[in-house]
């Protein structure tokens, strides 16, 4: 079949007054079908129609397929059953042609924003080293549609707190928001619902409130309608992570914040712009921001217990022992843990990573004044340091092995008073050349050095006895 071109050609040559044998040499094509050509008279290919063998059981084949709910190999099963003579690989390419389960194509086409008018959210897990440890992070990113500016951090855990948390900060980075932000279905943010009908909770229904925007849930499938939010993910994970190193969240999400504004300064060919110049002519047109935008903080009720701590996340947080078993109230914020009794602020903490099992004390707390009280010398101590350099030297090494090692000094002090002085002396100084500090083992060898001297140890025997009355 000759393609349109050559159909064009042919009747070109013609016109011209060339004959066939002449136009077919030219165009190296066989004579008769340059007849072909000039007997149609136009250039238009013709259609090939061909007959189909299952053209007659089109009604069929489509009934047969909605039975066989799309299973191609039990259409063809069913139709050698019903006597209709067909290879599978022909049945297949006939209902193709038919468009018999086939979804028609759309195109993809491109999605165009006007400046303020969408902002897209997101977010992706992510295994980072974080320290010595890889963890699961997860890695929300907020993106303003016209300028593709960017703001992006890693977080534990992913709840409502840290969107709100999260968006809060990026809005405030931006400058304000856009008209609208897109996201996707996750129950994160929606409360129920899919698409066009999905509901934001209450919380976030707050938070877009305060910001002048709204949040819009794309359809389920349709992940490419967030693609100015999906498409930086890879990007992060080739070119954020590789060769840096964290030595904990706070230090992770400082980089990410030094590393996104080096991005949005970086030139795009495709946008032929960088984003930096392109935020500066679409932030008039962002939502202004309030003006007042309170702290971020999640809200929770707890008991004060007995050790007059308060248990968050796995953490533990002081406060006054006053409030043993009151109930108080407590405001997480993103770098700061805040306990109310009514409305009263009776302590602030520096807020910890959630699990880390650790405790968080108050500057003044009575424990460590007492703890600085204890460091005070026993008077015991004072009188065995007045002894001599060689008990001053156990005392010393006793500490460094017991700490305060309030027992160990008042046991000395009892085998200064029981034996000798000098004796003890004696053995403290051996006993010191041998690294010994066991006061145990120390009065054992007191008594081995003062045996006989001050004790009969050995009892007379009954001879003894008698050679004593004999004379």
């Amino acid at each position: 079949m000759l393609d349109l071109d050559t159909r064009r050609a042919v009747l070109q040559l013609k016109a011209l007054g060339h004959g066939v044998r002449a136009i077919a040499r030219t165009l190296k094509i066989a004579r008769h079908s340059v007849r072909e050509i000039l007997a149609a008279g136009t250039a238009e290919v013709p259609a090939i129609e061909r007959e189909q063998i299952c053209a007659s059981h089109l009604d069929t084949l489509r009934a047969l397929y909605a039975d066989c709910k799309g299973n191609r190999v039990r259409v063809w099963e069913e139709a050698q059953k019903q006597g209709i003579a067909i290879s599978y690989p022909a049945l297949t390419a006939f209902l193709r042609r038919q468009g018999v389960g086939m979804k028609v194509k759309q195109p993809a086409g491109h999605y165009h924003f006007a400046p303020g008018e969408e902002m897209q959210h997101d977010t992706s897990p992510h295994d980072v080293t974080v320290g010595q440890t890889v963890r699961r992070l997860q890695c929300a990113s907020l993106v303003l549609c016209y300028s593709r500016m960017i703001c992006a951090r890693a977080y534990p855990v992913w709840n409502r707190f840290h969107v709100r948390m999260f968006l809060s900060e990026a809005i405030e980075h931006f400058g304000g928001a856009a008209a609208r932000c897109l996201i996707d279905n996750s129950s994160v943010i929606i409360a129920h619902g899919t698409g066009k009908h999905a509901v934001p909770a209450p919380e976030m229904t707050a938070l877009a409130e305060r910001f002048d925007f709204h949040f819009v849930a794309h359809e389920r499938g349709d992940a490419n309608r967030s693609a100015r939010v999906e498409r930086p993910f890879d990007y992060i994970e080739r070119n954020f992570y590789p060769g840096r190193r964290f030595t904990d969240l706070s230090d992770l999400n400082g980089q990410f914040a030094t590393w996104c504004d080096q991005v949005n300064r970086t030139f795009r060919k495709r946008l032929a712009a960088r984003p930096l110049e392109l935020w500066a002519a679409e932030k008039p047109l962002l939502k202004r921001l309030p003006l007042y935008i309170p702290e971020v903080y999640d809200l929770h009720q707890r008991m004060v217990d007995v050790e007059s701590f308060v248990c968050l996340h796995h953490n533990r947080y002081e406060v006054a022992p006053e409030l043993i078993g009151r109930r108080v109230e407590v405001r997480e914020s993103k770098d700061r843990v805040r306990i109310f009794c009514g409305p009263n602020e009776v302590a602030v903490h520096a807020r910890l990573e959630p699990g880390l099992e650790k405790r968080s004390l108050l500057p003044e707390r009575p424990e460590r004044r007492r703890a600085r009280h204890h460091h005070e010398c026993l008077r015991e101590e004072v009188e065995l340091q007045a002894a001599g350099a060689e008990f001053a030297e156990l005392l010393a090494r006793l500490h460094a092995a017991h700490g305060r090692a309030s027992r160990h000094i008042r046991t000395l002090h009892r085998l200064y008073l029981d034996y000798p002085t000098a004796a003890l002396r004696k053995v403290i100084t051996h006993a010191l050349g041998y690294g010994l500090t066991d006061l145990v083992r120390l009065e054992k060898l007191l008594l081995k050095q003062i045996a006989g001297d001050y004790f009969r140890l050995t009892p007379p025997s009954e001879d003894d006895d008698d050679d004593q009355s004999h004379r």
